[in-house]
């Protein structure tokens, strides 16, 4: 439910810009649509540029594109002066370049690409391949020093030497007991007491592990000695400095047990038989793993525990109150059992931002010397975060930023690192409301860089340490551009005028930008310009003439007024150009997924087949309202916590508040509004029939959560709590509970393998319908399609019966 990604949208490539033809018309037309070309393969319409990344000389820009008729991405790279693109063939791809860093003086760039490891004289261009084996390499970077490349494989680090081009490990983790470390007790004692033998054998023993010890120091050429981590834990990351001095490890238990997994079952398959298959665990079923941190010492070869206890408010119950009125509840119903269970830990569990366990992201960073470390984590309660820097020689965190959320911190926003005097961190904070950067010295008071009401995101240091580039909506919440500052603070300044941008790259030399931006009906396409501002121009135009050629309907965006004192709902209308007759109009409500999520922008959109449908109900005769209801992004902490412990009720008083909107502005009639959506727009759907019987003539919910207690602990929990400490939320949030208030037709579609929203959930729905004699209720199942679906033929089944849902209840004015 978290927020998806474009990539796996569009199932074709096709050719660069230079080969792209325009309607022979120059203009577009209105050919009627239909369902066939809305949800048959997307290869028709055109492929998002994906992945842009800077060549080494910073003369071209590498970009992918997906291969038509193939889930295959194609390399591309195109010039950056001239616009002329090439896409790489076999032979072209082994030498092509992947996303490089660079050392101090750019002298030597590095890069991973198939797998392995190169690094490359920037004056001359010479490439040297570092490394030549199966596993996948990753993480590249030059020592502090500029002689060595450091990279890692899985969680282990080696460095290459740049002079005498031989690599060796960095550290030797072994998460085994030392053999050698064998713990004295009486017998042993009286042995070595008794026998002079024994005596020599262990001085015989020590003098050897001497030696060793003292070559390792003196010699750096040799491997270095293991570390014996123990048997009770599994290393989670590790992050190596670029001095090569420390490698911080973060582990977790090894035999923690996540609980049942719930079993997918499998019905079309191609040996024939059924073939079950488990999926993520149910909230509350275990906590997730707890982390800790060691920092490994590789000169002199000692470790240390970097214990969390000390940090502000770690001791803190967030959850007191909550906690407190439940056990009561518990003990007084006599289940003592259960509400001891309840019991708040003396230390509150914590987890590393961004680990590979945690959903990616790194929340580790050490200053570009070597000299300082941080690290941030977040309870796993994820009611605080912490940004902590390393006291070396105290072996100890110490606290440089406290965010606490009585709802929860946010998934987004946690970017932090290190400015180029490597003393002083920056970071972004939702501590004003909305996403600002700050920079902090270590002994010094945090400093604002931004503010406003906006978000502020993608932050970008360039190499020279001098600007900030930064990705915010300041203009208006829908509208995203580059805006840049100086790093020691100053003036936020616009650099690009898209309204619609994505993503953006900054070249070696830091004087030009490579972006990603896109529009409501064109999906992401790369430009270059100036970093500094001033006219860029597009390098890329994959989109196709037979989807270019149509007349789409711009969606036009609008603010709501909210009702209930939320201030203003933006929101994405679909109507017909001219809407002067007097009739009342049917519409239908178009309810985004993921929750957490943008739909009204400027850019592309995810929902791009949705936006297709939208058109065409216009087109049969219905208006579109595509609201970003409360829980959206981009609008601020306030509105995204909105929905804290009520999931569905805010987001409703919007949507009702959209349809009175419609009627007042749009000649709506009021008996004649429907409502769809997958994902989190699924459970919408729902809740907007059973909490709001007659407000909705007509709803189809299409992959949707009907019981909260069957999603993922993640996301749930951070929302509603555990359902073992907060069971108040998850009945008045799940749809599931309401079943009995059914009064208008429900269409219910699901993937029977979908192992995120399982379709248990519907099931089980369903099943309620039954028992409570309810009419107008239908589910369709579709065997090979999970959470997001990828078949033509299901795209076409879904969205066919939608459609008859609602020119069947919503089309005349006596349904």
């Amino acid at each position: 439910m978290r927020r998806l990604l474009l990539a796996g949208l569009i199932a074709f490539a096709v050719l660069p810009a230079a080969a792209v033809t325009p309607p022979a018309s120059g203009a577009p037309t209105s050919t009627p649509l239909d369902l066939e070309p809305i949800m048959a393969n997307p290869d028709w319409i055109g492929h998002p540029v994906e992945m842009p990344y800077w060549s080494v000389d910073g003369r071209s820009i590498y970009y992918s594109l997906k291969r038509d008729g193939s889930p295959v991405q194609d390399l591309y790279r195109v010039d950056a002066a001239s616009g002329q693109s090439t896409k790489l063939d076999p032979a072209a791809m082994a030498q092509a370049e992947g996303p490089a860093v660079f050392d101090r003086t750019h002298r030597h760039a590095a890069y991973v690409m198939h797998g392995d490891v190169f690094v490359v004289d920037v004056s001359t261009g010479r490439r040297t391949q570092v490394t030549r084996t199966p596993q996948e390499k990753s993480s590249p970077q030059f020592s502090a020093d500029g002689r060595a490349l450091q990279f890692r494989d899985d969680n282990d680090w080696y460095s290459y030497d740049l002079v005498s081009g031989v690599t060796s490990p960095a550290a030797v983790l072994k998460f085994a007991n030392d053999p050698q470390a064998k713990k004295a007790d009486e017998l042993g004692d009286l042995q070595l007491r008794l026998f002079k033998t024994l005596r020599d054998i262990k001085a015989d023993k020590q003098a050897l592990k001497d030696e060793d010890k003292a070559l390792d120091a003196a010699d750096p050429g040799r491997a270095p000695a293991p570390f014996f981590l123990g048997d009770k834990a599994t290393a989670v990351d590790t992050e190596l400095s670029p001095d090569g001095r420390w490698l911080l490890v973060v582990t977790a238990p090894k035999d923690h047990d996540d609980g049942k997994a719930p079993v997918v079952n499998h019905y079309v398959t191609e040996s024939g038989y059924t073939e079950p298959k488990e999926a993520r665990t149910y909230v509350g079923h275990n906590d997730p793993a707890r982390q800790s941190l060691l920092l490994l010492d590789l000169r002199e070869h000692q470790s240390y525990p970097l214990a969390t206890d000390d940090l502000p408010g770690i001791k803190d119950d967030p959850l007191r109150a909550l906690r407190s009125q439940t056990v009561a509840a518990l003990e007084k119903d006599g289940k003592s059992d259960e509400a001891k269970a309840l019991k708040a830990p003396d230390v509150r569990g914590v987890r590393v931002v961004g680990s590979p366990e945690d959903g990616g992201g790194g929340g580790i960073a050490w200053s570009d010397d070597g000299s300082h470390l941080a690290v941030q984590v977040r309870a796993i309660d994820n009611k605080d975060r912490w940004i902590a820097n390393v006291d070396f020689s105290q072996h100890k965190l110490v606290n440089q930023q406290r965010l606490t959320d009585e709802a929860w911190i946010n998934w987004n926003f946690n970017d932090f690192g290190w400015l180029k005097d490597s003393r002083t961190l920056w970071y972004l904070s939702e501590h004003t409301g909305y996403s600002q950067l700050y920079s902090k010295s270590l002994d010094g008071k945090a400093t604002a860089l931004t503010s406003g009401k906006f978000e502020v995101s993608h932050p970008l240091l360039s190499d020279d340490g001098q600007w900030f580039y930064v990705r915010t909506n300041q203009v208006a919440p829908y509208s995203y551009d580059v805006y840049r500052l100086p790093a020691k603070g100053g003036a936020l300044t616009r650099v690009t005028q898209y309204q619609g941008m994505d993503d953006f790259k900054l070249s070696p030399d830091g004087r030009q930008l490579a972006v990603l931006h896109s529009s409501p009906y064109i999906f992401p396409q790369l430009a270059v310009q100036p970093s500094a501002g001033g006219e860029g121009h597009d390098l890329t135009n994959t989109i196709k003439p037979a989807y270019t050629a149509h007349a789409w309907i711009a969606p036009k965006i609008v603010e709501i007024p909210s009702s209930h004192g939320a201030g203003v709902i933006y929101a994405k209308y679909y109507g017909p150009a001219d809407e002067t007759e007097a009739a009342k109009r049917p519409a239908v409500f178009f309810v985004h997924g993921a929750g957490y999520l943008q739909n009204v922008t400027l850019s592309s959109s995810y929902y791009f087949r949705e936006q297709m449908f939208n058109n065409l109900l216009v087109q049969q005769g219905y208006v579109v309202l595509d609201m970003d209801y409360r829980a959206s992004e981009g609008y601020g902490r306030a509105w995204r916590t909105a929905i804290y412990r009520h999931m569905g009720h805010p987001e409703l008083e919007d949507l009702l508040d959209g349809k009175a909107w419609l009627v007042k502005n749009h000649a709506v009639d009021p008996q004649r509004v429907g409502i769809y959506g997958g994902s989190y727009g699924g459970f919408m759907t729902e809740i907007a029939l059973l909490r709001a019987p007659g407000e909705f003539a007509a709803g189809a919910a299409l992959r949707p959560v009907s019981d909260w207690t069957s999603y993922n602990d993640d996301y749930t929990s951070d929302i509603l709590n555990e359902p073992q400490l907060d069971p108040e939320s998850y009945k008045i949030s799940s749809p599931i509970e309401y079943a009995d208030q059914l009064r208008a037709p429900l269409l219910i579609e699901h993937g029977l393998i979908d192992d995120n929203v399982m379709a248990s959930d519907s099931i089980r729905l369903y099943q309620r319908f039954i028992e409570l004699h309810k009419k107008n209720f239908w589910i369709s199942l579709y065997p090979l399609e999970r959470h997001s679906f990828v078949h033509a033929d299901d795209w076409h089944d879904e969205y066919r019966r939608i459609d008859e849902l609602f020119e069947t209840y919503l089309k005349s004015p006596s349904n």
